[in-house]
């Protein structure tokens, strides 16, 4: 099974030679992660996640003939995994509230741009 999650992934991306796939998980239900690099991710997820649905439900299909219910995680490519129970806070320590983290110095405008009108 984690040789037909290589092959699809490898046919979807531009550039094959980086696409790594780990094993994980039990024997009935295995996982399956999926590393592909930063430009090809856009081309493994798809539009609104199409492609990674599809891409899942063959994986699934294939597996149920070896009653497998296998699942296919597609990591981000230069970032950490995130932990189910992550107990980081979500704000940064700048008092920012979370949100968008992008240091562009648009700031003031999105601040004014939620400011009701006549305020």
């Amino acid at each position: 099974m984690k040789g037909l999650v290589e092959v699809i992934a490898k046919a979807l991306v531009d550039d094959p030679a980086p696409v790594e796939v780990f094993a994980a998980g039990t024997a009935d239900e295995p996982v399956y992660r999926l590393k592909v690099v930063k430009d090809d991710l856009g081309k493994v997820i798809g539009k609104k996640g199409r492609t990674a649905k599809a891409f899942r439900t063959l994986i699934a299909a294939a597996a149920a003939k070896q009653d497998l219910r296998p699942t296919v995680e597609i990591l981000e490519p230069d970032r950490p995994r995130r932990s189910s129970s992550s107990t980081e806070p979500a704000a940064s320590s700048d008092g920012d509230s979370g949100g968008d983290d992008t240091s562009s110095g648009s700031a003031p405008a999105a601040e004014s741009a939620e400011r009701p009108a006549g305020a």
